[in-house]
């Protein structure tokens, strides 16, 4: 079949940073916090000041509202060591506030595993047009993976365009928490008011994601009243254990992180369906870490393991098999993309249909993959690798953003029809 690589690439850039608190170990009265704020507080203002301005002609040009960043984080250290903040003038408050930052390059080791929806806000597309939004899995120092988004617009002439990233990115704030506090359970994140879309970044905050969020699987999930609401599943890693967690948000302002409860959650991959069916949210799901299953339930936050749908079957997924994010609804049924591991554990992409009105009975798959590593896109950090976490019906096109080799992010367009022809 006719498969369209898009030109453009996205790459690890670590040119890209916010400012993020610098924690230093907090030792009582006499630890490096008191010590380090004593010694700016014993500065002379002309001292002070002297010393900002060195940091400011090092940084304000490279973040978003700097001053406001380093007021914000002395507020966090006033309230731990109850300073007075009203008898401290503003370029030392700024000041301390510079000491416990330091500057985070969120995508300097990779940018993969996109996953795309429509966009919330489709105002002004002219006909054939549709505005997307995608999530992209960033990693960073010490390989810690965050959420990033882009943009974008797609054409019934396969055409993508995706918007200018703002010249600096912010993170999402959870400012209900403390210094000292990594909260556990779920926890609501605030875009920042003046910053876009595009240029917030969801870092982890829970002892859970402590080493990352991983892999968010978004779709665009329609209520039995008929209210949208976008929801996203991924990985949440503390360095040992894993767990499955969902991403809520109605507005792209808030986002709620909410941990899943139940045996499904110990795995990776889950995906949501964009609706109930027969009464019940759907997922599918990789309960063994091997073959794909499907998941039902009466709460979209407790999930246990459900009927194997799917085995390894031909050649290029023999090791394993995943999915490659939510099911897409067609007049044929609920189209699956997965994910294959082969020989040379070489990742490849392809797809199957479910019955629409029983998504447990297999309709269709793919024999021959529809995306596969070849030629430059075989190398990067983890070899033979393309994934995506989710892809977009527009018209009779499949958008389809996917990850290179852990590295990168490449872009095709699939004509759906020829698709479904090449099942059997």
């Amino acid at each position: 079949m006719d498969l369209l690589n898009h030109s453009l690439r996205l790459h690890a850039d670590p040119s890209r940073v916010v400012v993020r608190p610098f924690h230093i170990a907090w030792g009582g009265p006499n630890g490096r916090t008191e010590r380090l704020v004593a010694e700016v507080l014993a500065m002379t203002p002309a001292e002070a000041r002297l010393q900002l301005e060195v940091v400011l002609k090092d940084f304000e040009a490279r973040h978003w509202q700097t001053r406001r960043v380093f007021m914000t984080r002395y507020d966090q250290i006033e309230e731990l060591l109850d300073l007075k903040g009203a008898e401290i003038g503003d370029e030392k408050r700024q000041l301390i506030g510079a000491y416990f930052c330091h500057e985070y390059s969120y995508a300097a080791a990779a940018l993969m595993n996109p996953s795309a929806v429509p966009h919330f806000d489709q105002s002004g597309m002219p006909a054939g047009s549709m505005r997307i939004l995608m999530s992209l899995r960033a990693v960073g120092e010490g390989h810690i993976s965050s959420v990033a988004f882009r943009e974008g617009i797609i054409t019934e002439g396969q055409e993508l365009k995706l918007a200018p990233e703002p010249p600096f990115a912010t993170a999402a704030d959870a400012s209900e928490w403390g210094e000292d506090e990594m909260p556990a359970g779920e926890v609501t994140v605030h875009r920042h008011r003046d910053s876009t879309l595009s240029g917030t970044v969801i870092f982890p905050i829970t002892q859970a994601q402590s080493k990352g969020l991983e892999d968010l699987r978004l779709v665009q999930f329609t209520h039995d009243d008929g209210s949208t609401e976008w929801i996203g599943t991924y990985t949440a890693y503390n360095g040992s254990v894993i767990q499955s967690e969902l991403m809520r948000t109605r507005d792209f302002r808030a986002f709620d992180l909410v941990p899943i409860t139940g045996p499904a959650a110990r795995n990776k991959g889950m995906a949501l369906f964009p609706r109930k069916i027969d009464g019940q949210y759907l997922m599918i799901g990789r309960s063994d870490g091997e073959n794909l299953f499907l998941l039902k339930s009466d709460s979209l936050e407790h999930w246990e393991d459900g009927a194997k749908i799917l085995t390894p079957k031909f050649g290029w997924e023999l090791v394993q098999i995943g999915n490659c994010g939510p099911p897409i609804e067609l007049d044929e049924g609920w189209l699956l993309l997965t994910h294959g591991v082969g020989a040379m554990r070489k990742y490849s992409i392809g797809a199957a249909l479910l019955d629409k009105r029983d998504p447990s009975k297999v309709l269709g798959r793919t024999p021959e993959p529809l995306l596969a590593a070849k030629d430059q896109d075989r190398e990067g950090y983890v070899p033979n690798v393309v994934y995506s976490c989710g892809a977009i019906k527009h018209g009779d096109q499949l958008f389809l953003p996917y990850g290179i080799a852990d590295s990168s992010i490449g872009f095709a367009f699939a004509p759906i029809s020829e698709l479904l022809k090449a099942m059997r």
